[in-house]
């Protein structure tokens, strides 16, 4: 494995009996870097962490890390995961929990600092069992960072957090790339990978079909979005040649189109009085939308 790689996947392919999971995959995970992937349900983006960590063998192809097979234990002892689904034991406190996982690792962090860092040091002597959904989330990743991991595998995050806890999840990611670790991140929110990932792979039907940074995905397709105050009706806009969708909501009228200069010209000839003229290329979950044929929720 190249040295500037801490995990890989090469021509990896994985079924499930008649269903594909993973189709030639190749997919690599460099030093001090935040990957996002990014895929609709049944991309293969569980499939591939499961691999990468060990958890399943691969049909045929390779998946190192740090140039080891998965399940090498000194490889694993660098790593650390929080998976989208996770059965702990309810009956065990949170301080417990990390303790538990802190013991598996040769140098792993100060527990009480990871309580902090995670900001669930008032919840150690609770049992895990009683938690909410969000707060179990947050002992999930606080288990998952204890180890002092150079590689760190999170599923879906933030599933369950409210928007204060997302946001506070993501200052802490941001610091540990500072810190040297690298992340690889899936998740269904797109504004997330938006906002934290050097790097994004999107995956569709098990293969990966686009890779690079947010301004690579995004110039892979060719959406504008206008965004303007104007009388016209979402409805007649939407019919214009070259106009793919037109919506109303309190901030005005939103179109997008791949010939932005012609549509912009027929709004303002059809609205004289039209103002807050926008147009701007289009975001990740538009890239997302057209690279993988689904609709942003």
């Amino acid at each position: 494995m190249n040295d500037a790689r801490l995990a890989e996947l090469s021509g990896v392919h994985k079924r499930y009996g008649s269903t594909v999971a993973l189709d030639g995959l190749d997919l690599e995970v460099g030093r001090r870097e935040l990957l996002a992937v990014l895929g609709p349900n049944g991309a293969g983006k569980t499939t591939a962490v499961s691999l990468l960590l060990g958890l399943q063998q691969p049909d045929a192809g390779i998946a190192r890390l740090f140039g080891q097979p998965p399940k090498d234990l000194a490889a694993r002892r660098r790593a650390g995961v929080m998976m989208q689904e996770a059965s702990l034991a309810p009956e065990l406190r949170v301080r417990e929990q990390v303790d538990l996982v802190a013991s598996y690792y040769p140098a792993p962090l100060e527990v009480d600092d990871v309580l902090e860092k995670t900001h669930i040091a008032a919840l150690a002597k609770r049992p895990y069992g009683k938690l909410s959904g969000g707060q179990k989330r947050q002992v999930q990743l606080a288990m998952a960072i204890v180890g002092r991991p150079r590689i760190l595998f999170l599923d879906e995050p933030t599933v369950g957090l409210d928007l204060q806890a997302r946001e506070l999840v993501w200052s802490m990611l941001r610091g540990l790339v500072d810190e040297g670790a690298a992340i690889v991140l899936t998740t269904h929110y797109l504004e997330e990978a938006e906002a934290l990932a050097d790097r994004v792979a999107v995956l569709g039907k098990g293969r990966l079909i686009a890779s690079g940074s947010v301004s690579d995905v995004r110039a892979l397709v060719e959406r504008q979005q206008i965004t303007c105050c104007t009388a016209l009706v979402a409805e007649e806009v939407a019919s214009w040649p070259g106009v793919e969708e037109a919506s109303r909501d309190q901030r005005g009228l939103h179109v997008t189109t791949r010939n932005a200069e012609d549509v912009a010209r027929r709004l303002l000839a059809a609205d004289p009085g039209l103002t807050r003229l926008e147009i701007r290329r289009a975001g990740l979950a538009e890239a997302f939308a057209e690279l993988t044929q689904e609709k942003p929720s």
